[in-house]
């Protein structure tokens, strides 16, 4: 029995030190490793500039770059670990982005990432880091995204996120604004599904696309423009979409970060 003891004690004692030590690593490691595991997972296209502060807690600028390592946006990020995760073998942390009052929360393990309850605006400029091909539009308004929940599980992915372009405009076309446009992204089963509508404007958007685990994302969607308009917008859309006739204009978009989730190095501390 006291054996029996004695080994448990001993067991659980080297767990004590094991989660210390992991606890100082994290305590001391540079806020910087942070850009590096970004920079990795996402082909570049996000970095983490101006990080203070350690891996436990520290803030930074999150930037959105295009593919030649342009600045398309950036915004503050902070961050601070919830140390009793470290017992569950995970990383939560508490994430506030532009210095908001109400932060979220993030988790991550060698195996997953979740995070829920993200808002954050963004200059629609950022469009083009999604998709290179619409940087010449000198596109303009605001994003407004909504992040309910983000999860990644090994190669699944399961999401229900809203993305609203507010004011949207473009240097390009004299006519502002074009409209307002919602992106909605959720899971139904294996299945990401996206759907394009339009709320408001003179240019009708409408779209989707589905694909699962492992597959690269691709949205499909039909530009209707108001006779009206008809002169004034077609040029725009022809740089970017194919003319149907009666109006109608086809795009497909095939984001560059498609299938980085599923293949993102592990997340180490």
């Amino acid at each position: 029995m006291t054996r029996g003891r004695t080994g448990r004690g001993i067991l659980t004692g080297g767990c004590v030190v094991l989660g210390a030590y992991i606890a100082v690593l994290i305590a001391l490691a540079p806020a910087t490793l942070l850009d590096a595991q970004l920079r990795d997972a996402t082909n570049g296209r996000l970095r983490l500039t101006q990080a203070h502060g350690t891996l436990w807690s520290g803030n930074g600028q999150l930037e959105f770059r295009h593919r030649n390592g342009e600045r398309a946006a950036g915004t503050d990020l902070s961050w601070s670990l919830q140390p009793r995760a470290l017992w569950r073998g995970r990383l939560d942390y508490a994430v506030a982005i532009d210095h908001a009052a109400k932060g979220f929360p993030l988790r991550l393990s060698p195996r997953w990432v979740e995070l829920s309850d993200v808002d954050l605006t963004l200059p629609a400029s950022v469009l083009g880091v999604a998709a290179p091909r619409l940087v010449p539009l000198g596109l303009k308004g605001h994003l407004v995204v909504h992040i309910a929940k983000f999860a990644r599980v090994g190669d699944a992915v399961a999401a229900d996120a809203t993305v609203t372009w507010q004011d949207a405009s473009s240097a390009v076309t004299a006519i502002a604004p074009l409209g307002t446009y919602e992106l909605r992204v959720n899971s139904v089963g294996a299945v990401l599904q996206a759907s394009l509508r339009t709320r408001s404007g003179p240019l009708h958007l409408d779209g989707s696309g589905a694909w699962r685990d492992g597959e690269s994302p691709a949205l499909a969607a039909t530009a209707r423009v108001d006779p009206r308009y008809h002169e004034q917008l077609a040029p725009l859309l022809r740089l970017v979409a194919v003319e149907r006739g009666n109006g109608d204009f086809a795009l497909q978009f095939n984001p560059p970060l498609a299938g980085v989730a599923s293949h993102a190095p592990p997340i180490r501390p």
